[in-house]
């Protein structure tokens, strides 16, 4: 599995400072590439655009937690847990690969999926 990881293309994990612009504020974050795309995927999945995403994520984070966090943290975060409730859901429709990954792993299928 590592050799998947050490053999990525270094520019997807290179960062950038990219500008966004939410609620007609212009303001910069700075994400890893991988990030940057799935947050595209994200967004054409809801047929937003990554702006109206991204301001949508601020949003929700602010009024849950009353203040701003960490927002590229956030915005990492909210990419992986997009990316295993996909891997999930995969899961959850091969019933038998499934198995296979839970024994290969030493996990239990359900415990692949986060709460909240």
């Amino acid at each position: 599995m590592f050799v998947i990881c050490s053999k990525a293309d270094p520019i997807r994990y290179q960062s950038r400072t990219r500008s966004i612009r939410m609620h007609g504020v212009l303001t910069t974050i700075r994400l890893e590439n991988l990030f940057c795309e799935v947050l595209t995927e994200m967004a054409a999945r809801e047929s937003i655009t990554t702006n109206a995403l991204v301001a949508k994520l601020h949003d929700e984070v602010v009024a849950w937690r009353g203040a701003s966090v960490s927002f590229a943290s956030f915005l990492r975060v909210c990419c992986l847990r997009c990316l295993s409730a996909v891997g999930q859901r995969a899961l959850d429709d091969q019933p038998e690969r499934a198995a296979r990954v839970a024994a290969a792993t030493g996990l239990r299928a359900r415990a692949l999926t986060f709460a909240g």
